[in-house]
């Protein structure tokens, strides 16, 4: 499997992004300057259970990324390294808060160079004011009615706040 077209450097950012939260928006701004094209893909994640459809999901990332022109949202289920080939890519952008991201993102890394030895990952670390914030951590805070205001797009936040007031 080959790629078109490598003129333009388009880079994929993976995520199951349940929620979105203000640190991947953070990597998701300095990346959009690094490369031509930036495509934030939702990816159906069977290990975890989603607060959000990835309908949802795609829905609330085109929100809280207007403001950035050279993104795309986008969602696929499978393997990413044949999602990269498909999108015209060979870059994969991966943000990091902590070293256990990076122990559990550098053996994935190492995997999909090992089946596709053309795909890069690169590595962002998020900005220190995020470097606490997980989506997991937000969903568990809102489901006790605690604040999370200042960690999630405002947006994102009153989705939250909505669901929580559901279940």
């Amino acid at each position: 499997m080959t790629c078109r077209n490598f003129e333009r450097r388009i880079a994929v950012c993976p995520g199951s992004f349940d929620p979105v939260t203000n640190g991947h928006i953070d990597i998701f701004e300095r990346a959009s300057r690094l490369f031509d094209e930036l495509i934030v893909a939702v990816f159906h994640n069977p290990n975890k259970k989603p607060l959000f459809t990835m309908e949802e999901r795609v829905k609330l990332l085109a929100a809280a990324t207007g403001h950035i022109p050279n993104i795309r949202i986008d969602s696929f289920s499978g393997l990413l390294n044949v999602y990269v080939r498909q999108q015209d890519s060979n870059v994969i952008v991966r943000g990091l808060r902590a070293l256990s991201d990076f122990e559990y993102e550098f053996q994935r890394a190492l995997l999909i160079k090992k089946v596709d030895p053309v795909i890069e990952t690169v590595f962002m670390m998020t900005s220190s004011e995020y470097s606490f914030v997980s989506s997991s951590g937000i969903k568990e805070l809102a489901k006790f009615g605690g604040p999370i205001a200042g960690m999630v797009p405002e947006s994102v936040e009153k989705e939250i706040v909505r669901r929580m007031a559901q279940i």
